[in-house]
């Protein structure tokens, strides 16, 4: 099993990277193989709507006219076995580097019947919300309905808050470790 996380975080030691790597804990402990990419550190940028109606090559051909990481890592989500998508939370919303790699992530996929391989692809997400801890379940309704569009089978949304960090923290070991004997059941 190959998981691929990918975080929208900044911060490697914050709550985002420590609710990240307590999931990934548990993958391991299972004998996933895992990757983490931090979006921060990419070049994503975001969609230009490239023609008068809003779209592009991205609605005809599957594909973005932007030169930079997308496509590189589409192709890192592709070759998983699932993905986990982490976040902070902003404003009850999604990082804007995630954001800005959904956002594009989507488009590319919207035109195909088969969403371009990301079909049925098994997805996490976590929505860490520090601060006062508002927003995180806004956010993961959010996230939600962006993997459902480009196709994603949303195994699990977890939303994350300050106040409730210790106490996920011992949750997410069991997701991970959950994911990565077979997706509940699912595979083997």
């Amino acid at each position: 099993m190959n998981i691929l996380l990918i975080s929208g975080s900044r911060n490697p030691k914050g709550q985002t990277a420590r609710a990240a790597q307590a999931f990934l804990a548990g993958a391991t402990d299972n004998g996933a193989r895992t990757e983490i990419v931090f979006l921060p550190a990419m070049k994503i940028e975001r969609c230009r709507q490239c023609d008068e109606n809003g779209w592009g090559t991205c609605r005809t051909q599957g594909r973005c006219v932007i030169e930079d990481d997308l496509a590189g890592l589409f192709e890192k989500i592709k070759r998983a076995d699932a993905v986990v998508f982490a976040t902070p939370v902003y404003y009850g919303d999604l990082s804007e580097s995630l954001r800005a790699f959904l956002d594009r992530l989507r488009r590319t996929c919207w035109h195909r019947p088969r969403k371009n391989g990301l079909e049925g692809k098994p997805a996490v997400g976590i929505c860490v919300a520090g601060g006062g801890g508002g927003g995180s379940y806004a956010c993961v309704v959010g996230l939600e309905k962006l993997l459902a569009t480009c196709g994603f089978d949303i195994l699990d949304m977890i939303p994350v808050r300050r106040q409730n960090l210790e106490m996920k923290l011992a949750v997410l070991p069991t997701v991970g470790s959950w994911v990565a004997r077979g997706l509940g059941g699912r595979n083997s």
